[in-house]
């Protein structure tokens, strides 16, 4: 298993209306990603209506590229997902800015309309995909599996669904801390002064906006008030225990920052890899806090490879894929359809961080509200 890196998902930002795509002139010659009787894959919302998976596929190997961007082989087992469908259909897989952010997807989307080196998929952090979607900026298209993504998961056009998630958890060096802690209560005890970090600033991250919500509701506060979250990280700024440093696998292994609160899948990757390095990171999901949250996929409306972008989506959705996630400690998004089917890789599923209940995840409305108030009081909460 790799170390995963830290991938940040901003949360702010304003996003441009893509245009329409460009289509073949009349009387022209079908391109790649048109059939021979005219369908386009620009436009095809389903394989079905493209003319079926085998058409798909033809397109997309004439095509022969996918542009990507933002994705780490080592976040979540990417890598094994990219090597997967280069093998699988010998297409091409460009991936740009690995460690970028979702407010990089979606600058390079706008600047690049038009242009073939625009990037064709995204992989978003939910409010992102939710914005993006309003904006005009992904193509509706469902996946042949797009009816067992729960409710909740997916925008009812399929212009983004959730991906992989997982849960907020505590990340421990338990070689240089004496005590772990497994709640966010126990993050405030004096011992852990200077020890605790996030993966980012939660007005940038992803993963960090998970740790601050989490928070709030481990201390009276909702998918609807996230303020106190905002005052537990002013606590512990004030008490020392705080550290603003950016917790990745590197500052973990010197020492600068031996509690992360970050994604599950992320803290339980470090714990593989850093058995083979002698250091004993445990890993836990605190049960004050539990906060959850998926990254979703899209497709650019204006993708360069249109076919091939789709044919991406197919793969991540189908058993292969989700099960690749699965194996990087993510919790794919079709799990649950994929346990009743019979094609969940049971060995994966019984490695992930336990955790009890059912999650729930904040409207697109709350997400909104979340944003503002971390955006006016982040910089106040940690200051000084």
């Amino acid at each position: 298993m790799t170390v995963f890196l830290p991938r940040t998902a901003v949360l702010t930002g304003g996003l441009a209306v893509a245009a329409a795509l460009t289509l073949s002139a009349c009387g022209a010659a079908p391109d790649d990603s048109t059939t021979a009787d005219g369908k386009s894959a620009a436009t095809a919302t389903s394989a079905e209506a493209f003319g079926g998976m085998d058409a798909l596929v033809r397109a997309a190997k004439k095509e022969g590229t996918l542009h990507a961007i933002a994705l780490p082989r080592d976040w979540a087992n990417y890598g094994a997902l990219i090597d997967g469908f280069k093998k699988k259909y010998g297409i091409k897989i460009e991936v740009e800015n690995p460690d970028g952010s979702s407010q990089d997807e979606i600058n390079a989307v706008t600047s690049r309309k038009g242009q073939d080196r625009a990037p064709d998929v995204l992989d978003l952090g939910s409010s992102f995909a939710v914005s993006a979607a309003q904006q005009g900026l992904l193509a509706p298209y469902k996946v042949a599996d797009f009816a067992g993504i729960p409710e909740g998961q997916k925008d009812a056009q399929g212009r983004w669904y959730n991906d992989y998630g997982g849960y907020i958890s505590i990340g421990c060096d338990a070689g240089r801390v004496k005590e772990c802690p497994t709640t966010f209560k126990d993050l405030l005890k004096p011992q852990y002064k200077g020890q605790v970090a996030l993966n980012g600033n939660p007005t940038k991250s992803g993963s960090a906006f998970g740790g601050v919500w989490a928070a709030s509701l481990a201390n009276g506060g909702s998918f609807d008030d996230i303020q106190p979250g905002l005052d537990f990280f002013a606590e512990l700024k004030k008490n020392g225990n705080y550290t603003p440093v950016e917790s990745t696998p590197a500052t973990v292994e010197k020492g600068e920052t031996p509690i992360s609160i970050d994604w599950d899948y992320l803290n339980a990757g470090y714990a593989d890899e850093f058995k083979s390095k002698g250091l004993d990171w445990k890993v836990a999901v605190p049960e004050d806090g539990k906060f959850s949250q998926y990254y979703s996929q899209a497709v650019n409306k204006d993708a360069p490879h249109p076919a091939a972008a789709r044919l991406w989506q197919e793969y991540l959705y189908s058993a292969e894929g989700q099960n690749l996630w699965l194996k990087g400690y993510a919790r794919p998004a079709l799990m649950t359809a994929m346990e009743k089917a019979g094609t969940l890789d049971e060995t994966a599923a019984g490695k992930l961080p336990e955790v009890s209940g059912t999650p729930r995840f904040p409207t697109e409305d709350q997400q909104s509200k979340a944003k503002e108030v971390l955006g006016q009081g982040w910089g106040k909460a940690v200051s000084g």
